[in-house]
């Protein structure tokens, strides 16, 4: 099994910094792609930021220039830090990561249980 624990969501004013972090435990042999998604109330979840595992990234339009993303291969994590948050970035932020299953020989889509990110005054 594998799992991915988020951390770092919370309340922040607009204008201001969060920083989210994830980390893939479990019987994993390789990552792929990690990244972040999100989902605003009565809104579909949509791509944030993902990065390939040699460290190419791609943005949604709505957050370049705002939000980087990096990971740690060596400690199977991914970090989304997230600057000038406006309001409009508030939602339930979730990790994931196509994972190579140790002695699967296939790769499979796993999620974690998300966090909640609020940019309020």
């Amino acid at each position: 099994q594998v799992q991915l624990v988020e951390s770092g969501g919370g309340l922040v004013h607009p204008g201001g910094s969060l920083r989210l972090s994830c980390v893939a435990s479990g019987n994993i042999m390789s990552i792929d792609v990690m990244g972040w998604h999100r989902q605003a109330p009565g809104a579909e979840r949509e791509m944030v930021a993902d990065i390939s595992r040699i460290g190419r990234p791609r943005y949604a339009d709505s957050v370049k220039g705002r939000f980087t993303i990096s990971r740690d291969n060596a400690k199977n994590t991914v970090v989304l830090q997230m600057m000038s948050l406006e309001p409009e970035d508030t939602a339930v932020y979730y990790c994931n990561a196509r994972v190579e299953i140790r002695g699967s020989y296939r790769f499979f889509d796993v999620w974690g249980q998300g966090t909640l990110v609020t940019v309020s005054s």
